[in-house]
């Protein structure tokens, strides 16, 4: 047989119905000289009867098996790499694909110079809502060769193996294999090879297509999405520790602050996010695991970090640990504090007292938030169900607390607005909220879900309600946190259902689902999809152009 161009290795374990996609982009690919390894982590599915179908439709298609499960990525990309005859080597996972021109693409760049590694853009698709965007579209957004990753060390970011085509004797010459025997086995590979890279190109085009399902049942989750499982903590900080190694043994220390860093914006944060979710003992286990390593990080990268999320760190290193539960609610959406503490020096402090330490004061110091005196659009307030109760009809109640740290709203009964827009028409449901303490007011609120106006051909989708204050004729509009945990329940209204529910993940927000009904959903939805198509519509055009 003639020697590939590139190879292309496919892992599998138990994916026998996402297997075909997979390796069908491969074989789609507009550079056709190409061998695809099906290395199959010993499936117990069907995976291998496909594999062998496939192997036995295309030459170029390779079935290898091991003979046991390795339990990760590691060992079966790493057997497909010793038996792959290319020069050139790329990697897939077997719920994702190649676009169709992602070989060539790559191929291109190493024919154009010799370089390591090319690497082009990540596309991501959402697998609940059909979403697609781009993976750190910052860093893919020109076409460009550095001559190493201190170049940009941000690139650290991007540290997945499958966006990339590796020269084939870049990696023999430094012996560069996946660690085998644990996850996010990627970090410190790719961390490896943009270390030992010479040069590499980055085209801006996609070259790998990643499908993400970030609410599987957690027997489905992906790697990075069982972030619930302690073992899961355990193997990235193992894997963080062995990529500071790395940098030290190999004369990379000054990267050390760019990669911490990475390791608080993007591991750390998404945890951080699901704190509120997890129990007392959970947390405690956490912190007892990260506690020790984020001790030896970089001080720099720390103060790279927004305030907020150097809120949540402190608190977690300094076991304040159902405070930080109440921090990572809203990160990244502007929710304040419940309550906030001054000192004698005019310094502003998370919490309910002054921190005991010298660092815990500089990490919990909010005064650069500028609670006090930010535009009101811009200020902070924190808006939290506490009671939610069925009412008449289609209609709910609602208990609501709002926290004003700041003391930003005047004494006395504010007037507030409840918003939530379905089908593009927006529901005022205006209330009383009247204070019960120093910066904290509650009210009520009745919503009548029967009363949205919904276009006539129904809506489907999920909407959650924001609320809106007024302050000498300027509005702030907030999020409306819910319980993180309350019995789901449905309402009728004419041709819908609807599903109140926690929202389940990020802040943790009343989510309200409308899902059509009866002939709204079985007739007149599929016609009006049919008719709004971009065909349909050019030939409506160009009818009406006719007969003008």
């Amino acid at each position: 047989m003639s020697t590939p161009d590139v190879t292309v290795t496919v892992i599998v374990y138990n994916d026998a119905e996402r297997l075909t996609r997979a390796v069908d982009s491969v074989r789609r690919q507009t550079h056709a000289n190409i061998e695809i390894i099906i290395s199959d982590d010993h499936s117990t599915d069907g995976s291998a009867e496909v594999a062998r179908r496939l192997a036995a439709q295309d030459p170029r298609v390779r079935h290898l098996r091991l003979e046991q499960n390795s339990g990760g990525c590691g060992v079966p990309r790493n057997r497909a790499l010793d038996i792959a005859r290319a020069p050139y080597l790329m990697f897939l996972d077997s719920d994702d694909e190649l676009p169709d021109d992602a070989v060539a693409l790559l191929l291109a760049a190493h024919r154009e110079r010799e370089i390591d590694f090319a690497m082009g853009a990540v596309q991501r698709v959402r697998v609940d809502n059909g979403r697609r965007s781009t993976w750190m579209p910052h860093l893919v957004a020109e076409r460009r060769t550095l001559d190493g990753v201190e170049a940009d060390p941000r690139l650290l970011f991007e540290h997945l193996s499958t966006s990339k085509m590796f020269a084939r004797a870049f990696l023999d010459r430094h012996g560069l294999r996946f660690p085998e025997g644990i996850h996010y086995e990627d970090q410190l590979f790719s961390a490896q090879a943009y270390c030992l890279a010479k040069s590499f190109t980055i085209v801006p085009e996609p070259v790998y297509r990643w499908y993400v399902a970030p609410y599987a049942a957690s027997e489905a989750a992906s790697i990075s999405n069982q972030r619930h499982k302690l073992a899961n903590v355990r193997d990235r900080i193992h894997v963080q520790h062995l990529i500071d190694t790395f940098l030290a043994e190999n004369g990379h220390e000054a990267l050390r602050e760019d990669k911490d860093y990475k390791f608080l914006k993007h591991d750390f944060r998404m945890y951080a996010g699901d704190l509120p979710y997890r129990d007392e003992a959970w947390l405690s286990s956490f912190a007892d695991l990260v506690t020790p390593y984020l001790d030896t990080l970089a001080p720099g990268a720390f103060a790279r970090l927004p305030r907020a999320e150097r809120v949540v760190l402190r608190l977690i290193r300094d076991r304040r640990l159902p405070e930080a539960r109440v921090a990572a609610r809203g990160l990244g959406h502007g929710v304040g504090p419940r309550q906030i503490t001054t000192d004698g020096a005019g310094r502003t402090y998370w919490g309910d007292r002054i921190p005991a330490s010298e660092e815990a004061r500089r990490e919990l110091d909010i005064s650069d938030l500028d609670l006090e005196t930010r535009p009101f659009p811009s200020a902070q307030f924190r808006h939290e169900i506490t009671e939610i109760t069925r009412g008449p009809g289609s209609s709910v109640d609602l208990a609501i607390r709002t926290y004003d740290p700041a003391l930003r709203l005047p004494v006395g009964p504010r007037r507030a607005t409840l918003l939530i827009a379905p089908g593009g028409h927006r529901v005022h449901v205006h209330f009383r909220l009247s204070p019960v303490g120093p910066g904290v007011f509650e009210g009520h609120a009745h919503l009548d879900l029967g009363a949205a106006l919904l276009p006539f051909y129904g809506f489907s989708g999920v909407r959650h309600p924001l609320l809106r204050l007024q302050h000498e004729g300027v509005s702030h509009t907030g999020l409306l946190l819910a319980p993180l945990t309350f019995p789901a329940f449905t309402i009728q209204v004419p041709h819908h259902q609807l599903t109140l529910e926690p929202e389940g993940h990020n802040p943790g927000r009343l989510q309200i689902r409308w899902e059509p009904t009866g002939a709204t959903a079985k007739l007149i939805r599929p016609t009006v999809r049919r008719l709004a198509r971009p065909r349909v519509k050019r030939a409506a055009r160009l009818l009406a152009s006719a007969l003008r």
